[in-house]
């Protein structure tokens, strides 16, 4: 571990200090209190819409899915009928999410892997989601811990800035990342962690230009007032 001011802050190969775990945990309820209805922000309607959905937020934001969704599952509701799909079509009704060719290589496969070996069904397993084709541990998280309330860590491009902002991981990495952070926080709050820091990076710590005056965690961050 190493410090920076008063704070613990994460080292590569290092297990972590209790210090350290529990600043962790400090932040987690803080931000708790501060986005007491922190959600998956995909509209969704089971597994399988959210599996798909999921695929399409690549590179894109949820507010697009959201747009873009009900009418693709109007055509398409199920792994049966999107394996199905013609591909000029699928990419037509996807086309504003951006790399929709690539999508829909990805929703074509994955549909197909369901119904030649789930029954058209998603599988409630990790190690299942990610042997579908087109589909990560990222993917599969979110549809574990959102439609079958299985714990796990969302590392997206938000969950890795603000990690390493907070201290908590030097990695880039996202499996080192999803590890570091699995060591720090307790596993039934995994999927809520990933929804608060999600909105939190959102809303307060963003990218470019991170409101580190206003924001209700910088006390235990020691990157607090030197990014933007």
């Amino acid at each position: 571990m190493a410090t920076r001011g008063t704070l613990t802050v994460a080292v590569a190969n290092e297990a972590p200090t209790v210090s350290l775990v529990r600043r962790a945990r400090t932040i987690n309820r803080t931000l708790a209190q501060t986005y007491p209805h922190a959600h998956c922000e995909l509209d969704f309607a089971g597994a399988f819409q959210l599996l798909v959905a999921t695929v399409l937020s690549a590179q894109c934001t949820d507010v697009r899915v959201n747009q873009v969704t009900p009418a693709l599952f109007a055509r398409f509701p199920d792994a049966a009928s999107m394996a199905s799909a013609p591909r000029e079509e699928l990419e037509e009704l996807i086309r504003s999410t951006g790399f929709f060719r690539a999508k829909a290589s990805s929703l074509l496969e994955l549909s197909a892997d369901l119904v030649r070996r789930y029954d058209g069904e998603v599988p409630g397993r990790l190690r299942d989601l990610v042997e579908l084709r087109g589909v990560g541990r990222k993917t599969a998280n979110v549809v574990l811990g959102n439609a079958f309330n299985v714990p796990g860590i969302t590392v997206d491009t938000h969950m890795g800035r603000l990690s390493r902002r907070l201290g908590l991981t030097v990695n880039d990495d996202p499996v080192a990342v999803e590890r570091d952070l699995m060591a720090l926080i307790e596993k039934r709050e995994w999927t809520l962690w990933s929804h608060r820091i999600i909105f939190h990076g959102r809303r307060r710590c963003t990218a470019r230009k991170p409101d580190c005056g206003g924001c209700e965690i910088a006390r235990w961050c020691p990157s607090a007032g030197s990014v933007g």
